[in-house]
């Protein structure tokens, strides 16, 4: 069983894996915009204070599971404390349900990778929607998105997905390093840099550390079982403590750097900086498009997307996948297929309703209908991340025991901070994500008419 299920075969591997999982479409537009919106420097700040409390600690105690019990998300709370297996299970079903659509914004950046070249109009809007509400086209990329997934994981841990992180996310810092160098030095880049770094502390409200707490939260994939099912292939002395720094940070890195890459450049032409999803598909092909070498930097640009996408698209795969492997004793070929078939099929369904399937609405417990990809996003996002984070952390404080968890991290690590982490996984983390399950599901907002 241990030959089948894998591990690591170095630091580096599992560091760029974990990176990679942490490391996707979030840091490259939504970070950005949001730092905009929200204080600019300020939020920043907000931002990295929270990394280190709530990732760190989170980051720390998903990894500390998954090598305690040597299995699955699942089964690792069910090792642990028969029963409790339901915590794990909240963050597989996250990972099979957001993979299924997010594998189609993975098709998006594929095809916009061509289009570069091969050029996307003069109405940036108008090419995009035609894109996505297509019956046939986005499907197809969806599907090879699925397919280029699928090999890499159904290689394996250290065949499979620790060698493609070591070769994705060095040429994703590169090509990062490089966008950033073009959009600085262009006229009227200082602008965007003043936006995106200059802090106005007045800004900092209650709103704005929501917006930052949420953004911590789903960037580093918290709650989705990824830690401690990559933590499930860590040998014993490997130093946890270390590892659950290291990741926040170089995560965090990606999505500062990015503001670099991104803002300077759509305000060096003018263009809004808080466009959500459009800020990637519909603003930046324009602001390349004005520039020199504009061709080759949109294709490196959405290259680099891919690689980001394809990096977190694996790991959320691994989850599912590693379930299939423990708990059905299926061989690693059988689980890939059968899950990516499965999320393939509901990617379908999501893409269709971004056209053809637009007027098929599922009623949900918020009074709001939502598509099929909306939905998948919405019941994801806001409810079954917030509560696998907020059960993980009351299930290690009040349920295994934090001494429990102390001695396994110490198998591999002085743990220095461990007075400081037990406060934090005891009382600060619970209350820090209960704020933000009440968040997302609208309960502040209305309380203080946020």
């Amino acid at each position: 069983m241990e030959q089948n299920r894998g591990n690591w075969s170095s630091r580096f591997g599992f560091i760029m894996a974990a990176v990679g999982s942490a490391v996707g479409l979030g840091n490259l537009w939504k970070f950005p915009y949001l730092a905009g919106e929200n204080g600019g420097g300020a939020f920043v700040l907000v931002y990295i204070v929270l990394i280190i409390i709530l990732g760190f600690t989170l980051m720390l105690a998903e990894m500390t599971v998954g090598r305690h019990s040597n299995s699955d998300a699942y089964g690792a709370y069910n090792k642990i404390k028969k029963g409790f297996g339901f915590i794990g299970g909240f963050g597989i079903l996250s990972g099979f349900l957001i993979l299924s659509y997010y594998s189609v914004v993975g098709g998006w950046v594929m095809k916009y990778i061509t289009a570069s070249f091969s050029g996307i109009g003069a109405d940036k809007s108008e090419y995009f929607s035609s894109f996505i509400s297509s019956p046939v086209e986005p499907i197809v990329y969806h599907l090879i998105f699925m397919g280029l997934t699928a090999v890499i994981v159904i290689r394996g841990i250290s065949g499979g997905i620790e060698k493609a992180s070591k070769l994705l996310m060095p040429a994703l810092f590169v090509l990062l390093l490089l966008t950033v160098i073009r959009s600085v030095t262009l006229d009227g880049a200082m602008e965007g840099i003043r936006y995106f770094m200059n802090p106005d502390f007045s800004e900092i409200t209650l709103k704005v550390v929501i917006a930052a707490l949420g953004q911590v939260f789903f960037s580093l994939s918290l709650g989705m079982g990824i830690m401690v099912t990559y933590g499930s292939y860590l040998r014993k002395d490997e130093d946890l403590e270390k590892d659950a720094f290291l990741i926040p940070s170089l995560d965090s890195l990606v999505a500062i750097i990015s503001g670099f890459a991104i803002l300077p450049a759509v305000f060096a032409f003018g263009f809004a900086p808080t466009e959500g999803p459009g800020l990637m598909f519909i603003t930046l092909p324009a602001v390349f498009e004005s520039m020199p070498l504009g061709t080759l930097f949109a294709a490196l640009f959405f290259l680099l997307v891919f690689f980001a996408a394809l990096s977190s698209s694996i790991s959320l795969m691994e989850v599912t996948v590693a379930f299939g492997i423990d708990q059905f004793k299926w061989t690693r070929k059988k689980s890939v297929l059968f899950f990516t078939t499965l999320m393939f099929l509901i990617g379908i369904g999501a893409s269709l309703s971004m056209g053809a399937w637009s007027d098929f609405l599922i009623p949900w417990i918020d009074g709001n209908a939502y598509g099929i990809f909306d939905f998948l996003d919405v019941l994801t996002s806001y409810y079954l991340l917030p509560l696998g984070g907020l059960f993980g952390a009351i299930f290690i404080g009040y349920i295994w025991g934090v001494p429990n968890a102390v001695k396994e991290i110490k198998t591999g690590s002085k743990f220095r901070t461990e007075k400081l982490w037990t406060i934090l996984i005891k009382y600060v983390v619970p209350a820090l994500v209960f704020i933000i399950l009440l968040s997302t599901t609208g309960v502040l907002e209305r309380v203080f008419n946020l």
